[in-house]
This record gives structure tokens, sequence and C-alpha cells, in this order.
């Protein structure tokens, strides 16, 4: 009975995850199963159980709401949101994928070109993987089966241009991760006798973020050329005259492009420069970013009340979800904790065989799998703080091990038959294009990701040089 008892932190993990899977809501599903965790702690002390239940710990929930409620990075979540959001409602998307098909579309795989550096932009903007692959499913997915490209090329095209969003800065994603990893390592750097942790920040995030990104979109389009030209008929060039009496309303495309990429560009580099060159914190860069979306929908003539209201309903509703589910998360990570969680994954880690690199390789198959039924706000906020301290601990640098988990995941989203963009782009796919479509044409896609963590295993400096540089 008391062996058994010792594993109460892993039945803590299972109860939620098969709470999380009979469709209840995130945050309530965390904050409740833990409290009652909390109450079964209690019982069990009572009762005279030798049970590894830390009840005094329970002490310190206030101070984890206060703590939540006074975190300045965490601002940064609302005001990236709205600015993903205004430009969507603002339609430089649309602008930008009409100009691009006219430069592009009459060469061989040329409008799929024009899809992924459309998704980039479109992925830098938003930051958010859903909206930026709806999106792009809902503007390009018509246009491309019109023109004769294969649906499974056109639907996998889009979905992995839309996972950029989850690696891309400034990414939602990297900002919640990097909130979570700098206290992770911190926590790491005091259990090993450290008094003078050193810090990560999200903007150490966005700069290790930057060449992996860089390098998926190079791959991307390397490998639309390549079938392209091997294969032409499922990506053919496109009739310029066709295309410029489809598109006749945007002028002359050089102009058009122009108009359309200076401003979302300009912003995306006032927002990521001011970070990577420390004249701003990703809080007050995610201000300014806020701030420029506002003018490019004003500039534009998209912005009115109605729109303005429901680009305030949307930003309040998606950060309320996260700060619910943070709220959740830090009781469900205070009871693991309270229950001896930190101790039995260490002593689990340190008896898999090949030491660090078992264990982190457990560790990104679990994430991978978990990304089939959890979103990543739910992985960032439940399964780091718990496997983060002690892989550090081995000895795993912090940056590296975040960017690993961001495309561990942005893999998981793209993998058949669970992952959420495939979700996200069947809701908008026309029901001519059948589901096993658009998994089929994933797969070169998630072998490329596959490739990417790959290098990274193998070259960690990929990620950690440039924050290094910086």
């Amino acid at each position: 009975m008391e062996a058994l008892l010792q594993f109460m932190p892993l039945f803590l993990f299972l109860a939620i995850c098969c709470v999380l899977m009979l469709g209840y809501p995130v945050a309530l599903a965390l904050g409740g199963t833990a409290l009652m965790f909390v109450g079964l702690g209690h019982l069990m002390l009572q009762m005279g159980l030798p049970v590894p239940f830390e009840a005094r710990m329970m002490g310190a929930i206030p101070n984890r709401l206060y703590g939540i409620m006074t975190n300045t990075t965490l601002l940064a979540v609302p005001l990236f949101v709205l600015m993903g959001v205004l430009l969507e409602k603002s339609r430089v998307a649309e602008t930008l994928l009409d100009a691009m098909s006219m430069l592009f579309g009459t060469l061989r795989g040329g409008l799929g070109i024009a899809v992924i550096l459309v998704g980039m932009l479109l992925a830098a903007s938003t930051g958010i993987v859903g909206a930026t692959v709806v999106t792009m499913g809902l503007l390009s997915l018509p246009t491309m089966l019109k023109r004769g490209y294969s649906p499974a090329l056109a639907t996998g095209t889009i979905c992995a241009t839309g996972t950029l969003g989850q690696i891309i800065p400034p990414s939602i994603a990297l900002v919640l991760l990097g909130d979570v990893l700098s206290n992770a390592y911190q926590r790491a750097q005091l259990a090993m006798g450290v008094w003078s942790p050193k810090v990560v920040s999200v903007g150490d995030l966005f700069m290790a973020a930057l060449i992996p990104g860089l390098l998926l979109v190079v791959a991307y389009t390397l490998y639309m050329i390549a079938i392209a030209w091997l294969k032409p008929d499922i990506a053919p060039a496109v009739d310029r005259t066709a295309l410029r009496q489809e598109l006749g309303h945007i002028g002359n495309p050089v102009a058009m492009l122009l108009k359309g990429l200076i401003a979302p560009v300009a912003l995306i580099v006032a927002v990521l420069g001011s970070i990577l060159t420390g004249i701003a914190t990703p809080t007050e860069a995610s201000a300014v970013g806020a701030t420029g979306a506002f003018l490019l929908a004003l500039i534009s003539r998209k912005m009115n009340l109605p729109m303005l209201r429901d680009v305030v309903l949307n930003t309040t509703k998606v950060t309320s979800m996260v700060f619910m589910i943070l709220i959740g998360a830090a009781l469900f990570s205070l009871v693991f904790r309270a229950y001896g969680g930190e101790e039995l994954v260490h002593a689990l880690f340190e008896a898999l065989p090949g030491g660090v690199v078992g264990a982190t390789l457990v560790v990104m198959i679990v994430i991978f799998l978990l990304g089939f039924v959890l979103d990543f706000i739910e992985i960032t906020f439940v399964v780091v703080p718990i496997i983060g301290p002690v892989l550090m601990m081995m000895g795993l640098d912090p940056i590296w091990l975040g960017i690993m988990i961001a495309i561990n995941l942005q893999t998981s989203f793209l993998t058949p038959p669970f992952g959420f963009a495939l979700f996200y782009l069947r809701g908008v796919t026309p029901e001519s294009v059948p589901t096993s479509t658009i998994y089929k044409g994933v797969i070169p896609f998630i072998l490329m990701q596959l490739c990417m963590l790959l290098a990274l295993a193998l070259f960690p400096g990929l990620a950690t040089w440039l924050p290094s540089v910086l």
C-alpha cells in the first residue's frame, strides 16, 4: 500500500488527462481535479495512511495566483493576440496573397510558393496556429484547387504553413513557453544550490526560434520547387491572362505587393527588432505591435465600430481562456509538488537507460503524443513545469529545450489522425476533398519537421547561437 501511495503524483496526472478527454473545460479540469486530490490527501492523512502529501504547501496558493496577476511578461499575451486579430480583420493576408499570386503564379509551383511566403508573414503577424490555418484555408485553397493543384499538395502546404505560427516569433506559444521555462530554470538552479540564478527570457526564445523557423520556410519552398519540376501536373503554372482576369481588381501586382507588404513587414520588424536589439522587452514590443496593427487597420479603412467590437471580444475571449488555464495549471503544479511529484519524476528519469539522452527522448515522445489530445497551452502549463526543472538539473540548455518542445508540438499538431491543424483545415475544406487526402498531403512536411528536430539535436547551436551573439 505504501509503495502504491508513492505514485500519487502520477495518479493525479492520469486523472487530469482522463477528465480532459471527457471534454470538460481545461481550466476547470486542472483546478478542480487538483483540489479534489488536496481533499483526498487531507483525508488520507487523517486516516493515518503514509501518503507523501505536504499539506502546508497549500498555503502558497494565494501567492501563486497573485504572482500570475502581477506577472508583467504575461501582459504580452493579450497585446499580441490583439495585434494578430487586428491584422486578420484588416485583410492583410488577402492583399498579399493576390499580389504574390500575380507575381509567382505563372511559374510552376509559384502559387504554392506564394502561399508559403504569405503564410509565413501571417504566422509572424498573428502568432496563432488556428487563425493562420483557417485564414489561409479560406483564402488560398479554393484558388489552388481551381488552378489544378493536387488537393493533397494544396492542403498539406496550407496545414504546414499554418503551424509556423507555433515557432516563428512573435508567437503566443513562445511567450507562454518562455515564462514557464524561466520559472522552471530558476527552480532547477535553486535546487542545485545556485543562489544567484540566471534568467531565460521570452526574448531569448524569440531569438532562438528565428533560425529554425526560417530554415523550415526554406525547406517548404525548396520542396514546392522540386515537386513542381518533377511532377508539373500537380503544381502547374497558371496562365497569366486568366490569372489577371481573375485578380484584375488588384491593379499593378508589384505596386500592390509593396503596398500590402511594407506595412506588415515594418510592423513585424519593429516588434522583433526592438526585442532582439534590447530596446524593448517583449511586453513593451507587444504594445508597439498592437498600436501599429490598430493604425494599419485605420489606414486601410477596414476599421469601424462593429469590427472594433468583434476584435475586442475575440481578444478578451482568448486572453480569458489563457489566464483561466494558467490559474488551473498553477493549482495543479502546486499539488503535484506537494505529493512529491518532482522527486518522483527525477528518480524515474535517472532510472531510464541512456541518462539525459534517454530522458530527453522519452519526454519528446510523450509531448508529441500529448499534442494529439492537448493544446499547446495545456502542455506548456501542465507538462513543462513538471519535466523542465528535472531535465535542466540533468544539464540541458533551457533555450534549446524550449525550441525542441515548440517544434515537437508543431509536428504533433500536423500529424494524423489527431493533429489540431488538420481539424482546423478540415472545417474549411470542401467536402469533395476527403480527410485522407489532407493526411496524405502533410506527410512530406512532417518528415521535414522531424529532420529539423534531428538537426537541432545534433547541432544545438542552431537554437543557441543567435541568443548568445545578441
